[in-house]
């Protein structure tokens, strides 16, 4: 009987095999869960820091657009108020807009 106990040591064999290949196929799935999992968090951490240096850098930008937009509101209103302000023409003033007013309105009518 020993010729037939050979096919059956081969077949446990076999089967320890299989079972070792699919142990080391469930440590390998396993490995590649976790190593997915941890580049994730990776690409999680990343995707964080770039999303918080962006939201700074849109932060710094919008800030100096207000202050730019406040210092030509400022500038526009000191221009407006400046307009706002009577000025009395002196005879001088009076002579050189008579002047021009004249000169333009023979301009205007020479054809």
């Amino acid at each position: 009987m020993p010729a037939a106990r050979a096919p059956d040591d081969a077949v446990e064999a076999a089967i320890a095999r299989v079972l070792d290949c699919e142990h080391a196929a469930r440590d390998a799935i396993a490995s590649a869960e976790a190593s997915a999992a941890a580049m994730q968090d990776a690409a999680r951490g990343a995707a964080r820091v770039l999303s918080q240096r962006t939201e700074r850098r849109i932060g710094a930008i919008r800030a100096l657009f207000e202050r730019h937009a406040t210092d030509a509101v400022a500038a526009l209103d000191a221009i407006g108020h400046d307009a706002e302000i009577r000025h009395d023409l002196t005879p001088e003033d009076e002579a050189c807009l008579d002047a021009a007013v004249s000169a333009l309105a023979v301009r205007l009518t020479e054809r």
